[in-house]
């Protein structure tokens, strides 16, 4: 694997103070900047100001816990009673740029609205994770992303295009295209989901394109835990020749983190930007650190338009402490571990996809995979579909059962679908389908 660039460059690619604040002089500047965020939205933003109201809360020392969550629900119902965009906006409407929008696959889309000054507050996040995945200013950019409404890779093409990088846009070509495109212009770094290095390591294969031989160095994935599952990120590193940095970020809340070059296989917090917390999701107490809960994020910068102790319903484990990286930021191990509306419960057993998917990506000889989940009479199955890369075969399906038994504790049906047969996705991939009472 070729080895990252560790040159400095006195433009924008360096560590800026925030970065190496330490946990104690970042909790001062959380606490500030907390301070005038309520300030400004209990007087400006009509949705936290009816939410806030008659609460008396100390931002300087009062336990977050004093404030209340809020929830997706919330901001669904608010923009159904107050269409199309709902009151959690701080200026007055002409004010705001940026339209985005969640995919809907939780229910109904989100519309988010963006400022030209919370739009700022974006790219500057996006400038911590290339700082962080060690991009420099003659990196060259490729984003093979369909530029259409939901936020995507939106922020990383600006950020980067605003650090003077070259920036290769990818949106409205087949994927072949897209592969040849980014070899012609010798790009660096490469910004998609994992399912899509992915898709574009079997296009290459299927093409007779060399892409360990290419000059990308690094991809930048996010949009699925794949990039911190240590199998699906093997699989893809293999492919490239090329180092993966894991990214999480949402629409309604920011991109909250990144991985750094020097600690693989885990993602810190941006936290000069987000206050994150952790809490057991059945009771919204707060977790010790290094315990599994639901992560619960307030954006800090991103004022006119937004989040405070949002829960994401995303499951992580944060850790803190100072980072071979020098920054201080909590980091969450193994990146999102789970999502909590993703939890499957078979036979006594909390299964997860990305759990699941791990077993999948060691088996070299499977090229794409579903599962579906459905119920007979009262027990809720699994069934694993796999696609192998050629004619599979009874063995395939057998090993896969014992190992997901072995691991997992449960014996899943396990089935073959014909080479090329599942869908292949360019965003998010949606290889979970709940079936309805299905019978056998």
């Amino acid at each position: 694997m070729r080895r990252l660039s560790k040159g400095t460059d006195p433009l924008s690619y360096h560590i800026v103070d925030e970065e190496t604040l330490t946990a104690e002089d970042l909790g001062g500047l959380q606490r500030r900047r907390l301070a005038d965020l309520l300030a400004r939205v209990l007087k400006d933003n009509a949705f936290y100001r009816a939410k806030l109201k008659g609460r008396d809360f100390d931002a300087a020392g009062d336990p977050l816990e004093h404030l209340p969550f809020t929830t997706r629900g919330e901001l669904q119902q608010d923009q159904a009673d107050h269409p199309p965009y709902g009151t959690n906006l701080t200026q007055d409407r002409s004010r705001y740029t940026r339209l985005h929008q969640t995919s809907g696959s939780r229910g109904a889309p989100l519309r988010w609205l963006d400022t030209p000054q919370s739009w700022d507050w974006w790219q500057r996040c996006w400038g911590i994770i290339f700082r962080a995945a060690d991009v420099k200013p003659d990196d060259r950019m490729f984003i093979p992303f369909s530029f259409g409404p939901f936020i995507g890779f939106w922020g990383a093409f600006e950020s980067a295009v605003a650090l003077g990088n070259f920036c290769l846009p990818g949106g409205g070509m087949t994927t072949t295209a897209r592969l040849r495109f980014l070899l012609d212009h010798a790009v660096t770094y490469v910004c998609c989901t994992p399912t899509y290095a992915l898709r574009m390591a079997e296009v290459a294969k299927a093409a007779g394109l060399d892409l360990r031989a290419s000059s990308v160095r690094g991809l930048i994935v996010a949009g699925e835990p794949g990039g911190s599952i240590p199998s699906t990120r093997a699989m893809i590193e293999s492919h490239w020749g090329a180092r993966v940095f894991d990214h999480c970020g949402m629409t309604e809340i920011g991109p909250w983190g990144f991985e750094c070059l020097e600690a693989p296989g885990g993602v810190h917090v941006m936290e000069n930007e987000f206050i994150a917390e952790v809490i057991d999701p059945e009771t919204g107490r707060p977790v010790a650190d290094g315990v599994r809960g639901e992560l619960v994020l307030t954006n800090l910068g991103r004022v006119d338009s937004p989040l405070i102790r949002y829960r994401t319903g995303d499951l992580v484990s944060l850790t803190r402490g100072r980072c071979a990286c020098g920054r201080w930021f909590a980091r969450a191990e193994g990146g999102i571990l789970g999502r909590i509306d993703d939890m499957i419960l078979i036979r006594g057993n909390n299964v997860y996809p990305s759990a699941v998917e791990q077993i999948i990506r060691e088996f070299d000889e499977i090229s794409e995979f579903r599962l579906e989940v459905f119920t007979t009479g009262s027990m809720t199955q699994l069934r694993i579909v796999l696609e192998p890369t050629d004619t599979g075969s009874t063995e395939l399906t057998e090993r896969v059962r014992s190992v997901v038994r072995d691991r997992l504790h449960f014996a899943p049906e396990v089935t073959l679908a014909a080479p090329g047969s599942l869908p292949r996705f360019e965003l998010k991939a949606k290889r979970l389908v709940r079936l309805d009472n299905e019978s056998e």
